[in-house]
């Protein structure tokens, strides 16, 4: 079964980035969090958003020439 919410080490560890990182990522606005009491949650469809919207690397077979 898949989560529908993840904690941050849990999306740390899912996707092998710092928290550091990921942080930077939920102040900028790039990817939604959310809180309840001191707990932070990132849900599975915002995830996929912030995914879909990163960039794609120079040598991505997806890049138009």
């Amino acid at each position: 079964m898949t989560a529908a919410a993840y904690t941050i080490p849990e999306v740390c560890e899912k996707f092998r980035i710092s928290r550091t990182t990921l942080y930077v990522q939920i102040k900028s606005g790039r990817l939604k969090a959310r809180k309840i009491g001191r707990k932070t949650l990132v849900l599975e469809p915002d995830l996929n958003t912030w995914l879909a919207s990163l960039p794609f690397t120079d040598d991505s077979p997806m890049k138009s020439g």
